[in-house]
């Protein structure tokens, strides 16, 4: 499939009635797992991505350059259409946005989201007007490279839960050209129906947060279009693996085996093919 198809595909998905899921591999081997198992669409995650190399989310020291590298990786891996999370866009100008999106089109990424979060703990969120003009220069740039932008309001993940706010933000970033809005870390369902109810553009809610614990079914009845999980499949992995560790270390046995995916099993996700 070429990446002109996988883009139709991709905003096919989010034209049609009810509720999808893209969940978040970390690498191209998670990548082709979730291909198999018939996911139709996937998106990368930083927080997972991070953590497989050694670092928090967002660490300076994982750069563009990297973020876009392992997002690569993960599109060669499958057939199904991808999305990054591009972070901050990489800049805190407009033009950084902009860039960052054209470089994401150029590796086959047909979307990618773009947050309006500083990375400075004193000022984490960016003013209204820049915000704004950062996804406009990244919509104008998702548009000419055919790719479906996201827009991402995070006030509620910086301590910042004013919901009228975060509203206002989301409307903004949809008049500003984005295609899909997303909010991560609203605390209730009636938080999420608000925001659906006051935006015309796609809603994509993130599962997997603690305390975040509804179905597919009752986002979708609230108007949710596409949901996530973020680095809560990483997170899941690594948990399976803290407590495989803890029990050798603590106990000296090794039950943990008894749960471990099988190699056949794993021999036969690593041949699916890549697109």
């Amino acid at each position: 499939m070429t990446r002109e198809q996988k883009f139709k595909v991709f905003q096919a998905l989010h034209r049609r009635p009810g509720a999808f899921v893209i969940p978040n591999p970390w690498n191209a081997g998670t990548a082709k797992i979730l291909t198999a198992l018939g996911f139709e669409a996937l998106a990368t995650t930083s927080a997972g991505y991070a953590f497989s190399i050694g670092y928090q989310d967002s660490a300076p020291e994982v750069t563009r350059e990297h973020i876009l590298e392992n997002a690569r990786e993960i599109a060669e891996a499958t057939t199904l259409p991808v999305s990054a999370d591009l972070q901050n866009g990489f800049g805190h100008s407009a033009d950084s946005c902009a860039e960052t999106i054209r470089l994401a089109a150029a590796i086959g990424l047909v979307g990618g989201s773009v947050e309006d979060a500083t990375g400075d703990p004193t000022n984490p969120i960016y003013d209204l007007q820049l915000a704004t003009e950062r996804i406009a220069a990244a919509s104008e740039a998702a548009r000419r490279h055919q790719l479906l932008l996201t827009a991402r309001a995070e006030n509620f993940l910086h301590g910042r839960p004013d919901l009228d706010d975060t509203i206002r933000r989301l409307q903004a970033f949809a008049d500003a050209g984005a295609d899909v809005l997303y909010a991560p870390g609203l605390p209730t369902l009636e938080a999420i129906r608000e925001v659906c109810a006051a935006v015309s553009k796609p809603v994509n809610v993130v599962m997997g947060l603690k305390g975040a614990t509804f179905s597919v079914e009752e986002l979708a009845a609230v108007g949710v279009k596409r949901i996530s999980v973020g680095g809560a499949f990483a997170r899941a992995a690594f948990g399976g693996f803290l407590r495989a560790a803890c029990e050798v270390k603590d106990h000296g046995t090794f039950n943990f085996a008894t749960e471990a995916v099988p190699s056949a099993e794993m021999a036969n996700y690593m041949a699916e093919p890549k697109s």
